[in-house]
């Protein structure tokens, strides 16, 4: 690992791929990201070892329901280049790929999920996570004392 372990959040829709599916396969590509700023965290933060929530997002109990790690450095995401992809991106080249992945490998389940409405009932405990200002972010930095404190809810 280049630096520091850092912590993440990563939102899916779980009818779409949840915390059950990753363990089902244990490792996958987290492709279809199309938003820069969450495309910036991965390209250019992003670490092999690095840990991640696996966050459930649109859905009826939106939360934290797993763990997993950072399995590899980023790369293009292949999905920009599927013309059949609903990830295709036209103006997306080989040689000027505009949109990264990293691979993530399961890690575990949390012992119970962690709801939407549990972390804001603890906001005060968790003032600056990025989950309660950026909602529509799906991927992004968790502060190593928040990681601790969500933890410690489990």
């Amino acid at each position: 690992m280049a630096g520091p372990r850092k912590y993440w959040l990563m939102k899916s829709e779980p009818d779409a791929f949840g915390i059950d599916d990753l363990r089902q396969r244990g490792s996958e590509p987290w492709s279809g990201v199309r938003n820069y700023q969450a495309r910036n965290f991965m390209r250019d933060q992003m670490q092999p070892g690095d840990l991640a929530f696996l966050y459930h997002s649109s859905c009826p109990q939106p939360g934290i329901y797993g763990l997993m790690t950072i399995a590899g450095p980023p790369y293009p995401d292949p999905t920009q280049f599927d013309r059949k992809s609903p990830y295709y991106d036209a103006a997306s080249t080989r040689e000027q790929p505009r949109w990264h992945l990293v691979d993530v490998k399961y890690q575990r389940h949390l012992k119970r999920p962690i709801l939407l409405a549990e972390l804001r009932a603890n906001e005060s405990r968790l003032k600056g996570l990025k989950l309660f200002s950026a909602v529509r972010l799906s991927v992004m930095p968790v502060a190593p004392e928040h990681w601790e404190r969500i933890l410690a809810l489990e």
